[in-house]
């Protein structure tokens, strides 16, 4: 989402209407906000990911708790900013199906790590310090999954998870909310694998990380983000031989060069990929930082020619009620 909204070359005033036009400090770069304030923008970045023929696109939520809008002290907007962005997603997701029947499209419920670690400390000299606690966590992650629910997402995606005491938060919201409101949908889970020691930031190899969060009935567990395809593929060959739910993928372009981009093309991403669907190791693919449609087509292309990921079939049914007809052409957009 937001390799897209970086093309549109927005100004501060887009990220701002009559409600914020007072607001103190700068909002651009705040791209959850462009939910209330460019719904537009969002439609369209969505529909380009549908046409390029993902069956899941994510909410533009990533950074949609009081703990991130606090840099832009807009804690008060959270439900406001997920509810909205649920309920766009919602829309295009359901005109598409309407267009064709055949290939129904989700709505994932993105769900950042935020910008505190319950884990570790900020600061070298003081390492017994937290910036944040895990009930802060669930507060913060309760109030995001409630707005994402009431906007009509059909499941929640934990992703880009650096710290799994942040990840065990957002489970614990979740789960709170599903026994308040009796009320269950899909959870996908995705860690992400920080540098060539193969592991997350807090320290957990990726058999470690599937042990920790396996307690909750997971629909997917994954990696995203941080590495390219193929840096990413002996971890996910891990959750492929450990797993007893759906394994997901959606890495970056690439590596970024010098100045922040990614160069990586989608024929070559694509490539890349193709190297799980041989070896059977997923079931949902797609792209993160430095993917565009292009990307997601390319890679939709190569995936319709395999058969995803073997699993048994009482471990996914007893994940969830959801179960959607996911083809190895899933992408996340």
């Amino acid at each position: 989402m937001g390799t897209m909204i970086q093309r549109y070359d927005l100004t501060e005033n887009d990220f701002r209407n009559d409600r914020l036009k007072d607001h103190p400090g700068s909002l651009k770069g705040n791209n959850d906000l462009l939910c209330i304030t460019r719904p537009d923008v969002i439609k369209e970045i969505h529909a380009q990911y549908f046409d390029a023929g993902a069956d899941i696109i994510e909410t533009n939520t990533f950074g949609g708790t009081t703990v991130a809008q606090a840099d832009y002290h807009l804690e008060s907007w959270v439900y406001e900013i997920n509810y909205e962005g649920a309920k766009i997603a919602r829309e295009v997701a359901d005109a598409y199906t309407l267009k064709q029947p055949d290939k129904p499209r989700f709505v994932a419920g993105s769900m950042g790590p935020t910008t505190k670690l319950a884990s570790m400390s900020p600061e070298v000299g003081n390492p017994g310090y937290r910036a944040i606690t895990f009930d802060q966590l669930v507060v913060a992650f309760k109030e995001q999954a409630t707005g994402l629910i009431d906007g009509g997402v059909d499941l929640l995606l934990i992703e880009t998870i650096t710290d799994t005491l942040n990840a065990k938060a957002a489970l614990f919201a979740i789960q709170e909310i599903f026994e308040e409101r009796e009320i269950e949908l899909p959870i996908m889970i995705s860690g992400t694998i920080t540098d060539a020691s193969g592991r997350i930031l807090s320290g957990q190899t990726a058999e470690a990380f599937l042990v920790s969060v396996s307690h909750m009935p997971l629909f997917s567990i994954g990696f995203n983000c941080a590495l390219g395809a193929s840096a990413l593929r002996p971890y996910l060959q891990v959750l492929d031989e450990k797993a007893t739910c759906l394994v997901s993928a959606h890495p970056n372009a690439g590596l970024p060069n010098e100045m922040g981009a990614y160069d990586q093309t989608p024929q070559e991403m694509a490539d890349q990929i193709e190297e799980y669907l041989k070896l059977g190791l997923i079931n949902i693919v797609g792209g993160c930082c430095g993917s565009t449609p292009d990307h997601i087509r390319k890679i939709a292309e190569k995936a319709s020619r395999y058969v995803p990921r073997s699993i048994e079939k009482e471990a996914v049914e007893s994940e969830s009620s959801f179960q959607p007809q996911l083809q190895p052409s899933a992408s996340i957009g």
